[in-house]
């Protein structure tokens, strides 16, 4: 992550799937190979090749014309008079020849129905999608789908390593005065892989805090957590291990010593049905009830088909989305749960806010009543494969948000919001957001 006033930050993680890789193209027809490179069929043998039966003399007394041919169907063999070896060679490469025309045109033919397949296959779902996407994002949200007084924000390291003074801390609260922001979630980590965290990872988090309550007393500040996970290379944190799963409970218990009213875990690539995540949720559940505490999560997309993820993991490597019932299994552990809802590989804007759209309803359609469910907001800008900026826009998710909770659960109580994230927002994010979910 990269702080606007003082630069990059080594500490910020990226609170999005990792990137995915290249979707390869599909080929154009003009690759057809040509057909006169198809050779002629080379069990084909020329006649001039079959020899002559020496055994079967000419009769005596009815020599053979000299001057007679060879019938042009059956070529004489070389030693009878009338047609020589070369002269039935030339022959039969002619027939050959014709013949092995005719075999490259119906080679040509196999070739360009062939890809005319491959194409219809790869366009043709991947059309449909788009359309149903763009279909999905038609129609009037209700009335009264707005904000619920809910949201969030995540926000950078520079608030609790001293980076930040009291000011911000004031420009800050002034922002957030007349929004539906309640939580922050502050980076505090990252969490070593061993679970661990070194408070001087937060050294100024108690000032931090202070000045918040101080003013904005509405809002409470969560301490965000992450770490990148062993699941798709060797490097990061094993939730398989007991050993580091108590070490992170043990985290835990720190940072809410620390002043935090909550913890936000943000674990990546976490991969659906990870039972291990689940074991660990139920340990830091015990904790933060006993505390009075906040636990909350960044959760992937949900599948956008039944089973998607796994066909994903499979051609891919990385399977990005979350079933249905994996998140809603997350959702029952926590009292809130952040959709990452951006980062889609979505070309349109329209195709973004379906998908936003398809995405909170099926979120709305596992979450208990009594957790908090948050969609994210892309305050943030890039360009690059899995993320259009011209696409994925603030106006667009929240339209997307919207119109999700219209045709779901229009009356949902815990619901709102989350905006990722404040270092790289502008002021067209926060307009947007603002006027099409605060208003």
């Amino acid at each position: 992550m990269n702080d606007p006033q003082h630069g990059p930050d080594p500490h910020e993680p990226r609170l999005r799937p990792q990137p995915r890789p290249t979707e390869p193209t599909t080929t154009a027809p003009a690759s057809e190979p040509a057909p006169a490179s198809v050779p002629a069929p080379a069990s084909v043998p020329a006649p001039a090749s079959v020899p002559a039966p020496a055994s079967v003399p000419a009769p005596a007394s009815e020599p053979a014309p000299a001057s007679e041919p060879a019938p042009a169907s059956e070529p004489a063999p070389g030693s009878a008079a009338g047609g020589s070896a070369d002269e039935g060679s030339e022959a039969g490469e002619g027939g050959a020849g014709a013949g092995g025309r005719g075999s490259r045109r119906r080679w040509g033919r196999v070739v360009r129905r062939g890809v005319l397949v491959v194409v219809l296959l790869v366009l043709v779902p991947v059309l449909a999608v788009q359309a149903a996407l763009r279909v999905n994002y038609l129609g009037d949200p209700a009335d009264g789908t707005y904000t619920r007084g809910k949201d969030a924000i995540w926000l950078g390291h520079a608030w609790v390593d001293g980076r930040k003074t009291d000011a911000d801390v004031r420009d800050l609260a002034a922002r957030l005065e007349d929004t539906g922001i309640r939580d922050l979630y502050v980076h505090a980590g990252p969490l070593e892989h061993d679970g661990t965290l070194p408070p001087s990872a937060y050294s100024g988090a108690r000032e931090f805090i202070a000045a918040v309550h101080r003013e904005a007393p509405k809002l409470r500040v969560q301490a965000w957590l992450g770490d990148v996970l062993a699941t798709e290379s060797p490097d990061g944190m094993r939730l398989e291990r007991a050993g580091t799963r108590a070490a992170v409970v043990r985290s835990t218990r720190e940072i809410l010593d620390a002043g935090f009213q909550g913890a936000h875990f943000d674990l990546e690539p976490l991969h659906s049905g990870d039972g291990d995540y689940l074991t660990l949720l139920d340990s830091l559940r015990a904790v933060t009830r006993a505390r009075g505490a906040q636990l909350s999560v960044a959760a992937h997309q949900i599948d956008p088909l039944p089973g998607f993820h796994s066909f994903w993991g499979t051609t891919a490597g990385h399977p990005k989305w979350w079933s249905q019932r994996f998140f809603g299994q997350v959702a029952r552990r926590v009292d809130q749960i952040a959709m990452m809802s951006y980062d889609t590989m979505q070309p349109l804007e329209s195709t973004y806010g379906g998908y936003v759209a398809q995405q909170t309803s099926l979120a709305l359609e596992v979450t208990p009543d009594s957790t908090d469910l948050l969609m994210g907001l892309p305050f943030y800008h890039e360009n690059r494969f899995g993320h259009w900026n011209h696409a994925e826009t603030v106006e667009a998710a929240v339209r997307g948000v919207r119109l999700g909770l219209s045709r779901t659960d229009p009356d949902r109580g815990n619901f709102g919001v989350a905006a990722y994230v404040d270092f790289a927002a502008t002021e067209q994010d926060w307009t947007s957001y603002e006027r099409g979910w605060v208003r």
